[in-house]
């Protein structure tokens, strides 16, 4: 319970006291605990509470951008590898209650939204929405172009070479509910295929997508 942990290590990398902590507890328990309660419902309203912190920080940041540049550097810094990137910065990882060892990086990146929901409700959106410029403004670089994810990119390569759509097929899915593995193959007529793994099934489609791209010799 809360009142055994302080999170105190944790609380000052975040930067905030939480008044009450039964809600960080929450947000840092993972359902491989066993508790009664864990963070499935707090990692949906933080996804939500980053979503509209990021949105408002893009729109600031590229006045001059139509929805679709905007929508892929939001979907870029929204994806898991960000959130599970961030969440190891700030010790978020070395902090879960879970079942294990260590926490696998959909673990840190689940936590991080439902700690950002935890700033949230304890602290009101400016905390959040604080904690998140501070985290997340680096990250936003005004000078490069919007980013096309891997998968995009071998779809209109694909395309442009008139060999038709990649088909991307499930090999296996590994590990228990809490912490599975996919693994997924990418292929192009004419090509070699590329094999790669995720915690999620889109994530191991885009690694592969990536691998896929690296192999051809062609810019994600």
């Amino acid at each position: 319970m809360a009142a055994d942990r302080s999170y105190s290590a944790l609380q000052v990398s975040l930067d905030y006291s939480f008044r009450d902590l039964d809600i960080l507890d929450r947000a840092l328990t993972h359902t491989s605990a066993g508790a009664v309660h864990n963070n499935e419902r707090l990692e949906f309203l933080g996804d939500r509470v980053l979503g509209l912190a990021m949105a408002e920080m893009l729109l600031d940041a590229f006045p001059d951008e139509d929805e679709g540049d905007i929508g892929r550097r939001f979907a870029e810094l929204v994806r898991a590898e960000t959130l599970t990137q961030i969440g190891r910065t700030v010790g978020i990882d070395g902090a879960l209650n879970l079942s294990g060892d260590a926490a696998n990086d959909g673990m840190v990146a689940d936590a991080t939204e439902a700690v950002i929901a935890a700033l949230y409700l304890d602290g009101g959106f400016a905390e959040a929405a604080r904690f998140i410029s501070d985290h997340w403004s680096p990250l936003i670089k005004p000078s490069d172009a919007p980013p096309r994810d891997a998968k995009t990119a071998l779809q209109e390569w694909s395309q442009a070479q008139g060999i038709g759509l990649p088909k991307y097929r499930d090999i296996a899915r590994e590990g228990p509910d809490h912490a599975p593995l996919f693994t997924v193959e990418v292929t192009t007529a004419g090509h070699e295929p590329a094999l790669a793994q995720g915690s999620s099934k889109r994530a191991a489609e885009q690694e592969a997508a990536t691998l896929l791209l690296a192999q051809l010799g062609v810019g994600g």
